[in-house]
């Protein structure tokens, strides 16, 4: 009996790359023995991306799309995919066909074997993304994997194939504040890897700018480490231990010779860095302070408005 392989597809204002990334799709399915869902998430789009899943969904039954609200944001998309997904094994991929459909195969052939539930595909390059972003992304996962016990992969994304078994798992984690990368690494499971190489999107533009990907750093640091927390105390305690010698080094120095006590000068700067490091400590503590405050309200991660043309 053939397998049943859901390809989880969000999608954001992609209505130039969806013909292509369909046409590459069916090429795909023919090489496998295995049926497909193909699952496009409709993240509150504001282009034709919409009508134009509706069109596919008409003249093909393997197509079924979600579409939520409003905008929530990638993360929370790919829940709202794990939880309307059919297949036996669910694969994550973008739907600007940067992630090449020809790698799925191999992907389908491992999990067959068996032996793998998470078949993520590595990067052999970063694309055309630019010196400074490729810089800042490998010393982000360098600083997560050094300050959390979870392994997070570097130059590992979204693009993977998922058993059933996985989705069941990340289906029960229903925090507002999500960083996936992170939950694949958590649930555990057997993993194994494929080297892929990049490509070039097939149309539009990426939204992720530099904001939001330090928002997403932020999220991935808060969500799966307290490192900031410990570091913040661990200034703090170092701060008042120099502020301590300091005060002891001036009053005997005063006692003993007579000297005078530095300042204006020397008073306004010690003054304004220990400001600095209470601003930095109690911005650390809210980021996290915030991130309690989202998660004690409970509320759905996401709503849907229609599914396969029928209102939920």
């Amino acid at each position: 009996m053939s397998h049943l392989i859901t390809l989880l597809i969000p999608c954001y204002n992609e209505e130039l790359s969806l013909p292509k990334l369909y046409s590459a799709l069916c090429e795909m399915a023919i090489q496998t023995n295995c049926n497909f869902e193909f699952l496009f998430i409709n993240d509150g789009s504001k282009d034709n991306t919409l009508n134009i899943l509706k069109q596919l969904r008409e003249k093909d039954n393997r197509v079924s799309y979600i579409d939520l609200s409003r905008n929530f944001g990638k993360e929370n998309a790919m829940l709202a995919g794990f939880d309307y997904a059919k297949g036996n094994a669910v694969v994550i991929m973008d739907a600007d066909l940067q992630h090449p459909p020809q790698v799925i195969p191999q992907m389908i052939e491992k999990w067959q074997q068996g032996e793998y539930d998470d078949i993520y595909a590595q990067r052999i390059s970063r694309g055309k993304e630019t010196w400074l972003r490729k810089k800042l992304s490998l010393l982000y996962y360098k600083l997560l994997q050094s300050s959390t016990r979870v392994n997070i992969l570097p130059n590992v994304g979204d693009f993977r194939l998922l058993d059933r078994k996985c989705i069941n798992a990340l289906r029960q984690m229903r925090e507002s504040c999500r960083y996936t990368k992170g939950m694949f690494c958590y649930i555990g499971f057997k993993k194994t890897s494929i080297p892929f190489e990049t490509q070039d999107r097939a149309a539009g533009q990426s939204t992720m700018s530099y904001r939001n990907l330090i928002a997403l750093a932020l999220e991935g640091i808060t969500s799966y480490t307290t490192a900031p927390l410990r570091i913040a105390t661990m200034l703090g305690g170092i701060i008042s231990l120099c502020a301590f010698i300091y005060m002891a080094y001036v009053f005997i120095k005063a006692l003993i010779w007579g000297d005078p006590v530095s300042g204006y000068p020397s008073l306004m700067i010690v003054i304004l860095f220990l400001g600095g490091v209470q601003m930095l400590t109690i911005g650390i503590i809210g980021e996290y302070l915030a991130r309690v405050f989202n998660e004690s309200k409970h509320r759905p991660v996401y709503f849907v408005r229609e599914y396969n043309n029928k209102e939920v």
